[in-house]
């Protein structure tokens, strides 16, 4: 539900306050016959109001505040439904109100409603006695008011008599508000008592009850004299109740608080409540008697069950007191217990601490010493207490710990103050230790400065250990890269304090992955190790050296001597690493590419200057070693790689390459036998792009291996194209480049055979091409890879034979079927250079039952001499250049005129032929 705001309530509260007023006012001031009507109709409208709040403040509230809202409600109501009765009677049949009738039934629903909404309060007292003496409490101000009542109205409606029913009903009244005037107080007592704070607003709900109360005594009075009529006076006090309980439904309240029971000592307001209702009832039935000369029955009656009750509550009262006192001892006695055995506890946990617990004056003297300073300073406690705990540590130390003890004794008590040091054992050792100063001048107790010492010297030693650990080459004992980065930062922040010049040498091991591979990981780790020897007898004593991870090592130079632009460090470097390093009796030599970069402008972070000096490492790499100082062309050439990496990935995916064919003809006709698919990049911004200048792009970032699938499932499908175009009965031969990262991958073999089942393409029509460098990485796995591939009926070719390893050994392991003559070689036959070499393959071809596949013929007296030489397959721009598949398959379709032109190039060379 709908939480009512502030403002709101505020607005209610006013409106009701206004109506009751201006309501009072009229029945003061109109005529009798108005009155009577305008009574009627507030005293229906105020009990409604309030019921209906009641009702909805009972739906919002949870627990024992929803039950009494809801019950108070309903009472509120069922005093409306009887005003509605009487109002038929006198304003709508202006007939007499008969006594008794259905009104009196909806008057009386009132009381019983609203005391069981007050006993649904959560006021019982905790123990038995205390509930006992609180029903003693309530029957004694209930006998009080009942007395009072019955002077003031019950004894004048008993002596007018009449008929019983009526009689009953008209003490039903003064007896039901006798009720609820005493749970009203017995609700205040009792909440005062536990100094609870209930979920009701109490003082208005009780102001509403007592004014309705009294208004229903009066009503009762004035009945009884014949004296009571509608608009009557009396009737503002029933208004006036009303309009409280509807402003109790809109007052807030907080929820009830959880306090310890009070019973034994209440608050003196709730417990002389039945003393003073016993006196206001002396008093009432003192003028009674003096008025009338005589004392009824009922009041004497009446004034001995006020007398016992009294006594019984007295006697009760003192037996709860000892009970008190005795569980008053009971509890002392046990605090008492429990603060020995608290102070037994705390002493032994000070003795078998171990930390050390010292009490000392402002000056430092040593008033108590707790017995762990045996174990941590290798001194009994009783030989330190009377001396000055400076005695234990260095003069400085001791100027540390005064000033320490004066700030903590003129510091605020509860602040407790932390610092370390070194004391001394008594063996000659030092000891790192932890101090806690806390000011206890101000307890009387300790009035002292007291010292929690802990021994940290394994603490800060294993730090030390751990920081070691994490800045730390563990294998060279160099530094690492975050000790390196660190020390780099520091010696930027020199040079823009001083002008200092800072450079860095970034190196990588040429020939080290031979090492590891060939000789083993102990033998790759033992090279790393003498490197980083050697690497330190290089450089000056404030420089640094540090292994970044594998075989990468750094050089820091805080300050490069003017006119060097770090070269002179990196031919030492060179110098030192000549010599052979001996590795288990196996001899290797060992090398480095050495990139420079210095902080020439301002702005260059440690960031930019190790990828300055990585960036030239990879120059001097790529120039076969030695080493380069960074330029900035070289990181406009990384960001140019960079983009046209971006743009390799997006020509992957927007369909940018294409593939153009090569023909491979018959050298004696010049038929065209096949094809090599060629991969071409149509950039759309830079035109046609070379393979050379994206292919090493793609096998560094791994975008070969996608786009030579694509170039393999183009090829084979334009295979089968001709086919069909040019009704060939068999498909062209096609032959596609394989890379490394293709041959070496797993699933290469799998993928080969979708893409023939997918095409259709024959697998004796497809010749995979790799170079001799691919073939010998990771031998033992590409030859089974190659041996699958074969075994599937494609053929295999060794592209630029001759340029690499072309060993005898490597053509009988591998299952090759092809050698394809390098175009160098092809280069040098016109002039005689290389025609022994290329002579020397043919054969070798011959004797290992190989074809022959002489690449680069541009002119006719390259074709001619190896055919002479017994070449059978040529492939050049003497042919033809790489074409589209389009312009090929008009060659394919004009096949026998260009035989005729390829054989007649050269006549004078055919005839000798």
């Amino acid at each position: 539900m709908t939480t009512i705001t502030a403002a709101s309530r505020r607005v209610l509260a006013a409106a009701a306050s206004g109506a009751l007023a201006v309501w009072a006012l009229a029945l003061t001031t109109v005529p009798a016959g108005t009155s009577m009507h305008l009574s009627n109709a507030g005293l229906v409208a105020f009990p409604l109001l309030a019921g209906v709040a009641g009702l909805v403040r009972g739906r919002r509230d949870d627990g024992p505040a929803r039950r009494f809202w809801l019950l108070l409600g309903a009472a509120c109501l069922s005093w409306a439904g009887g005003m509605v009765v009487w109002t038929w009677y006198e304003s709508v049949r202006g007939a007499e109100v008969p006594f008794p009738s259905l009104a009196d039934l909806g008057y009386l629903g009132l009381p019983p409603l609203a005391t069981a909404a007050l006993l649904s309060l959560p006021l019982a007292a905790r123990t038995l006695a205390g509930r006992v003496r609180t029903v003693l409490d309530g029957l004694v101000v209930a006998s009080a008011l009942l007395l009072c009542s019955w002077v003031a109205v019950l004894r004048a409606v008993a002596e007018a008599g009449g008929e019983p029913l009526a009689q009953v009903i008209s003490l039903a009244y003064p007896v039901s508000d006798v009720v609820v005037i005493t749970l009203v107080a017995y609700t205040w007592m009792r909440a005062r008592q536990r100094g609870m704070r209930l979920p009701v607003p109490l003082p208005l709900l009780g102001a509403g009850l007592v004014a309705f109360a009294v208004a229903d005594s009066g009503f009762v009075y004035l009945t009884s004299v014949a004296s009571y009529s509608s608009g009557n006076l009396i009737d503002i006090g029933w208004g006036l109740g009303f309009v409280l309980l509807f402003l109790a439904a809109l007052a807030r309240t907080g929820t009830e608080a959880d306090v310890a029971d009070d019973d034994g000592g209440g608050r003196p307001l709730g417990n002389l409540l039945p003393y003073a209702a016993v006196g206001a009832a002396l008093l009432v039935s003192a003028a009674s008697t003096v008025r009338s000369g005589t004392t009824d029955t009922f009041t004497s009656w009446a004034l001995i069950v006020i007398a016992v009750l009294l006594v019984l509550r007295q006697v009760l009262t003192l037996q709860e007191n000892d009970s008190l006192t005795r569980n008053l001892e009971r509890l002392v006695g046990e605090r008492t217990a429990e603060l020995r055995a608290s102070g037994e506890r705390f002493a032994a946990l000070v003795q078998h601490s171990s930390d050390l617990v010292t009490l000392v004056d402002r000056e430092g003297l040593i008033r108590y010493q707790s017995e762990s300073s045996l174990r941590v300073l290798g001194r009994p406690a009783e030989s330190l207490v009377g001396r000055d705990l400076t005695a234990l540590m260095t003069p400085e130390q001791a100027a540390e710990l005064l000033a320490v003890l004066q700030q903590a004794a003129g510091g605020d008590p509860d602040r407790a103050l932390t610092f370390q040091g070194t004391w001394s054992h008594a063996a000659g050792r030092e000891r790192r230790v932890e101090v806690t100063v806390t000011n206890l001048l101000g307890n009387d107790a300790v009035g002292g400065l007291v010292l929690n010492t802990r021994d940290v010297t394994d603490r800060v030693r294993l730090e030390r250990q751990l920081t070691h650990q994490a800045f730390t080459d563990s294998l060279t004992g160099l530094p690492n890269r975050a000790l390196f980065r660190d020390r780099l930062q520091q010696a930027l922040s020199r040079r823009d304090a001083v002008g200092s010049s800072p450079a860095v040498c970034f190196l990588d091991l040429d020939g080290f992955k031979e090492v590891n591979d060939t000789l083993g990981h102990s033998a790759g780790d033992a090279l790393l190790v003498e490197v980083g020897a050697r690497l330190r007898t290089a450089v000056r004593p404030g420089d640094t050296v540090a292994r970044f991870g594998g075989d990468e090592f750094a050089i820091l130079v805080d300050d490069v001597p003017a006119g060097d632009d770090g070269t002179q460090l990196a031919e030492r470097v060179c110098q030192v690493l000549e010599a052979p390093v001996d590795l288990d009796g196996e001899t290797v030599h060992v090398a480095a590419s050495i990139g420079i970069a210095h902080q020439d402008g301002v702005g260059i972070d440690a960031e930019q200057l190790l990828r300055n000096a990585d960036l030239a490492m990879y120059r001097a790499k790529a120039a076969g070693g030695g080493f380069a100082v960074y330029a900035p062309e070289m990181h406009e050439g990384l960001v140019a790689r960079v983009r046209l990496e971006a743009d390799l990935r997006r020509a992957l995916r927007d369909g940018e390459f294409v593939v153009h064919y090569q023909p491979m003809v018959t050298m004696r006709t010049g038929t065209i036998t096949g094809v090599e698919a060629l991969v071409r990049w149509e950039h759309p911004e830079h035109g046609l792009i070379p393979p050379d200048d994206f292919i090493p792009l793609a096998e560094a970032t791994g975008l070969i291996r996608p786009l030579g699938l694509w170039v393999l499932r183009t090829a084979c499908r334009q295979a089968m194209e001709w086919q069909v175009l040019d009704q060939r009965e068999e498909p062209l031969k096609v032959s596609v480049n394989v890379s490394g990262r293709q041959l070496h991958h797993p699933d290469l073999v799998g993928e080969v055979a979708d893409v023939l089942a997918e095409t259709g393409l024959p697998a004796h029509k497809l010749t995979l091409e790799m170079t001799e460098s691919v073939l010998m990485e990771n031998s033992d796995d590409t030859i089974a890879t190659l041996e699958s591939l074969r075994a599937m009926g494609i053929r295999l070719a060794i592209d630029d034979f001759g340029t690499g390893y072309s060993s005898l050994s490597y053509l009988h392991r591998f299952p090759v079927d092809i050698l394809k003559i390098d175009r160098s070689f092809v280069e040098g036959l016109a002039t005689g250079g290389d025609a022994a070499l290329v002579n020397t393959i043919l054969r070798l071809g011959k004797a290992l039952r190989l074809e022959t596949v002489a690449e680069g013929i541009e002119h006719a007296e390259e074709m001619v001499l190896l055919r002479r030489q017994g070449c059978t397959t040529g492939q050049g721009y003497h042919f033809s250049p790489p074409v589209p598949a389009a312009r090929l398959l008009e060659m394919l379709t004009t096949d026998e005129g260009r035989r005729q032109r390829v054989v007649g190039r050269s006549p004078a060379a055919v005839g000798a032929d």
